[in-house]
């Protein structure tokens, strides 16, 4: 007999999905029995906690570019997952989570029944598109939609969710996918209006968000036409590296504020225009963007904020659209945007006295590993980073210290990584405290024999938090939290150690060194 179970898992490999992340359960085990039965075609990686198997499809997702799926159990395995779908959400990660579900004919009673909840289809609703499998027959049908949730328009995740009766139902064979994440069609004739206004501009900025991820050669091009400079938020770094054009700082920075206010027409693309990239600091003064032309794939985030010219469109045909309609200019771009990066990179330095050296450490780690994908959790290197650094390569920069900001990211987030690009050199820098949120992940590194460094920045606590409350004239307290003794822990683990004093060149060193599978470098900055 063929089941739902089964089909289900037929159907996520006819969708593109080839790996799961999971943790299997009572309540899950005929959704494994699908696994098994396709086991050359989709492979199963066991986390050591719901919330890691979250993380773990959201790296897979970002470096991929297409979505990935992790399988919870009903009740406690769901909620476990519900903040790893908070960050996806914020930053715009494809993420389907299948879930089980009690029987159906005991929801919503009460019994007190293992892993009950009142509505667990509704708790997830209020965060993503969520459907339930009352009908083996219409499985294709809910997979479909979930997966347009998930691709059509702005990624995010998604949940559906089977009881544990429904999983063994017998179920026909699904019919082939309906194609989904079609591209929102061109505003040709408003394509040309914008393309007037920017050749008719003398002094172009443009902002480049999450949303240009795999449109790094259009958005390198269209600078280069329009000789203007580009603003990469946190998520777009990477898109240009080294480039002239390229200011890889964050908006909040003064220098970037003055050479957005001193535009003559800003350009944003992908962009959310959230605090935590354009007003990190709280401060106020974000230029006025009323004068924008903004492009963006989702029409609940063009109306909320004002903009001339807001068009709902995917950043990459966009943009390759609009190489035919501009004319090439001198702008005086090349010049704006090294005084900006000089200028950011200075502002450093006088907004703590760390992170000029904090940023040398992010830099050491990329030019030691060319090429390596860097997963960063909240800790202060990574927040350093975030205000300016030039990664050197698309996809490959990425944290949980903007948007959502769940600690605890990176660990999970690397495995993801380092699954969805086989031999790549994949990097999880975290702070001792964020590490001790999510220990267990490394285990799965090591199962699965992945090329991680781990990297600990060891503050002896919440170094930033305390910083924070000094400032605020805030007794610190809680702040504390004795951390791990790394070397045993990482013994532990299986994985080779070695402690690095908060120095460049030895960092860099420690980093050239060859090594199998995973590793666990320890930075003591006490």
């Amino acid at each position: 007999m063929t089941t739902v179970g089964i089909r289900l898992v037929e159907g996520l490999i006819a969708r593109g999905i080839d790996t799961v992340f999971g943790i299997p359960g009572v309540h899950t085990i005929e959704l494994y029995r699908g696994l098994a039965a396709a086991e050359d075609k989709i492979r199963h990686v066991t986390a050591r906690h719901e919330q890691g198997a979250g993380f773990m499809a959201d790296g897979f997702a970002r470096v991929a570019g297409r979505p990935a799926a992790a399988f919870v159990i009903t009740g406690p395995g769901l909620t476990n997952t519900i903040t790893a779908m908070a960050q996806a959400k914020a930053d715009s990660v494809p993420m389907l989570v299948v879930s089980g579900l009690g029987r159906s004919d005991t929801l919503g009673k009460g019994l007190g029944r293992l892993h009950e909840l009142p509505d667990q289809g509704a708790m997830i609703a209020t965060l993503c598109h969520s459907e339930t499998v009352t009908d083996p027959k219409k499985l294709g049908e809910v997979l479909d939609r979930a997966f347009a949730a998930m691709t059509a328009g702005r990624p995010g995740p998604a949940h559906i969710q089977i009881s544990t009766n429904m999983m063994g139902q017998p179920c026909p064979a699904l019919p082939p996918p309906v194609v989904s994440g079609a591209a929102v069609p061109l505003p040709l004739g408003r394509m040309r209006t914008i393309a007037n206004t920017l050749n008719n501009a003398d002094r172009i900025v443009i902002l480049a968000g999450g949303g240009t991820r795999g449109a790094h050669d259009e958005l390198r091009k269209l600078a280069e036409m329009l000789d203007a400079p580009v603003v990469l938020t946190a998520n777009a770094r990477g898109a240009m590296h080294g480039h002239r054009l390229c200011v890889p700082a964050s908006p909040s920075l003064a220098a970037v504020r003055k050479l957005i206010t001193e535009a003559d027409q800003v350009l944003a693309v992908g962009t959310e225009i959230g605090p935590t990239d354009y007003d990190v600091y709280a401060k106020g003064g974000v230029p006025d963007l009323s004068g924008m032309v903004r492009i963006d794939i989702c029409a609940d985030q063009l109306g909320r904020h004002p903009a001339k010219m807001p068009i709902k469109a995917d950043a990459g045909p966009m943009l390759a659209s609009l190489l035919g309609m501009v004319l090439p200019a001198n702008r005086e771009g090349l010049r704006r945007a090294a005084t900006a990066r000089e200028a950011a990179r200075a502002e450093l330095a006088t907004l703590g006295e760390q992170l000029p050296a904090q940023l040398d450490m992010i830099e050491a780690i990329r030019d030691a590993m060319p090429g390596a994908i860097i997963v960063g959790d909240s800790t202060q290197p990574v927040y350093a980073a975030n205000l300016y650094y030039d990664h050197d390569r698309p996809r490959g920069w990425f944290n949980a210290a903007t948007g959502y900001g769940a600690l605890g990211f990176a660990p999970g987030a690397a495995v993801g990584a380092a699954l969805a690009a086989p031999g790549t050199p994949v990097v999880c820098l975290i702070g001792d405290g964020g590490l001790q949120f999510s220990p267990g992940e490394l285990r799965t590194a090591v199962d699965e024999k992945l090329p991680i460094t781990y990297i600990v920045w060891n503050n002896a606590g919440f170094r930033e938090i305390a910083d924070t409350m000094r400032q605020y004239k805030v007794p610190v307290l809680g702040c504390d939290p004795s951390p791990l003794d790394m070397e045993h822990f990482a013994m532990a683990c299986d994985m080779l150690f070695a402690a690095v004093p908060p120095d460049p060149e030895v960092l860099a060193d420690m980093l050239a060194t060859p090594h199998d599978g995973p590793r666990f470098l320890e930075i003591q900055v006490r």
